[in-house]
């Protein structure tokens, strides 16, 4: 078998843009599932019971649900709900958000509820607020104590953007399987795509992995 590995070089910058596609969907994935599943972490330790009873149905209902089912209903049961269509990219993240901001949101209450409610009570033994408690004594420890979990959902993001091509998201892997059928080379098209993948996702894990080793004496208590 002789590989042949042109069509690569021939397309380069049709899969660049792909792969941009995949960083962008990627990043604004990660940030806003990010904000998202940490407010609504927060929100079901400190907020009254009857959002964190609603909050905790969400978080439920999207872990039970394969991704590529919260993508397809996004794309097309949505807009017929709402009546405004969405493009691809936009259903994709919107998708991806909601979808990864209900692990997410459970990585940061498992993050804060591993904190000793010693520490809440002396904290308002000092006269500290609440919001003083969780800003300066209960995240800072949560946050480093979480590092390792978050690092498995920002590769997790990047891997589900993979699926997006299903909707016709112009991303890596979809324009790599054009490129791919329009060549007949299969073989080198996804062995590239592989390695591409692995360049992207193991940084981050690594640095992760990296950054807790770091800080993890900040997290102990």
């Amino acid at each position: 078998m002789e590989f042949d590995f042109s069509p690569i070089f021939e397309n380069w910058r049709y899969l660049r843009d792909g792969l941009l596609i995949t960083i962008s969907l990627s990043v604004l994935s990660i940030i806003a599932a990010s904000i998202l599943g940490g407010a609504i972490g927060l929100a079901r330790v400190y907020g009254p019971r009857w959002l964190a009873g609603v909050l905790a149905f969400y978080v439920d209902s999207a872990r039970s649900i394969p991704a590529l089912v919260v993508l397809i209903w996004m794309y097309f049961a949505f807009p017929l709900m709402v009546g405004i269509s969405l493009p691809p990219f936009w259903a994709a993240f919107i998708a991806l958000s909601a979808y990864i901001a209900a692990y997410i949101s459970e990585i940061v209450r498992g993050g804060v509820l591993s904190i000793r409610s010693g520490q809440t009570r002396a904290a308002k033994a000092l006269g500290m607020s609440q919001n003083q408690t969780i800003l300066k004594i209960i995240l800072p420890q949560a946050v480093v104590r979480i590092l390792p979990q978050y690092g498995n959902m920002l590769s997790i993001t990047v891997k589900n953007s993979a699926i997006c091509s299903v909707i016709a998201v112009p991303d890596y892997l979809q324009n790599s399987g054009i490129v791919a059928a329009q060549t007949y080379r299969p073989l080198e098209i996804y062995t590239v795509a592989l390695i591409v993948y692995i360049a992207m996702i193991l940084p981050l894990t690594r640095s992760t992995d990296w950054l807790y080793s770091r800080l993890s004496h900040l997290g102990r208590s």
